[in-house]
């Protein structure tokens, strides 16, 4: 029982703790660009005090700065450890097939399941300049913080207390939590959790947050620009019937998770763990396998 109490303690302050990191970022974030779109929105000026501050936070969150004692700690608890430029190329790889099976899967669940999109700014109402910065900016914000957070310091806790295959999924909880505000509806909390699976499965394999940033930075283009700001133009199977693009779109989920299980597989060969975690390697990979297969 005292161990169990330990555990959920661990769970609950790692989680809440990359929570924070994340969540303190994309508030930051939030409120320069509205400061700045009420303004001056023909300047995008938000995006420097933005860049210096992911600057300041990834300095102090691997090891910079007061109080220096805890330096060591803090960089460890980052983990951003270089990896091979072989092994980034397959974890890209690997993601990028992964991200297309899981926007697949979103279209799918949003023409299963009637739900409202994710709130997005008008850019027609924007100068182009403008919220081209803005979208480039966002790909940075959630990719650093997120991954600073939730694989880094939050996962690396769970990994202390937790087999890998446990800490990815408890952080993957946390991750899908943290999306709430894109509204509390099982499809999208579904594909959040299995996001987080595949970063987590990433961080987890290399030992380094790393290769899933730009992974990342990739995911959040991709739904900002070709998946998010047509859900409110799905029609649902149930009102006109399957169409040829929505069982496209159910090949493009089963086709492309299984090359993405392929590549994670090959990410496993290539690192070639001990003997000792090779068990919990084959796992995380093999769970994300399956579930980009759903």
């Amino acid at each position: 029982m005292r161990n169990f109490s330990r555990r959920t303690l661990t769970a609950l302050k790692a989680g809440l703790l990359g929570l924070g990191i994340a969540l303190l970022a994309g508030g930051v974030w939030a409120n320069l660009y509205v400061l700045n779109l009420k303004t001056t929105p023909q300047i995008p000026w938000a995006t420097v005090p933005m860049a210096l501050y992911l600057w300041g936070m990834w300095k102090y969150l691997g090891g910079k700065g007061w109080p220096q004692s805890a330096s060591e700690v803090r960089r460890e608890l980052l983990r951003a450890r270089p990896v091979s430029l072989r092994t980034c190329g397959w974890v890209f790889v690997a993601g990028a097939l992964s991200i297309a099976a899981l926007a697949g899967l979103w279209i799918v669940l949003f023409q299963l399941v009637k739900m409202p999109g994710n709130a997005l700014p008008d850019m027609n109402q924007y100068p182009v300049l403008t919220m081209a910065a803005f979208t480039v900016m966002g790909s940075l914000v959630s990719p650093f913080a997120e991954e600073a957070g939730l694989r880094g310091y939050c996962q690396v806790m769970l990994e202390r207390e937790f087999r890998g295959p446990a800490a990815v999924l408890i952080s993957s909880i946390f991750f899908a939590l943290g999306h709430v505000n894109h509204g509390l509806l099982w499809p999208k909390v579904l594909v959040y959790f299995l996001v987080g699976v595949m970063f987590g499965a990433m961080a987890y394999l290399t030992k380094s947050i790393v290769p899933g940033i730009p992974v990342h930075m990739l995911g959040d283009i991709t739904f900002f620009t070709m998946v998010w700001p047509y859900d409110a133009a799905r029609r649902l199977v149930w009102e006109g019937g399957a169409d040829a693009w929505f069982w496209l779109h159910v090949a493009q989920i089963v086709v492309l998770g299984a090359l993405a299980f392929a590549a994670y597989r090959k990410v496993v060969r290539l690192l070639d763990p001990p003997v000792a975690h090779a068990h919990d390697a084959v796992a995380v990979s093999g769970g994300f396998g399956i579930v980009g297969n759903h």
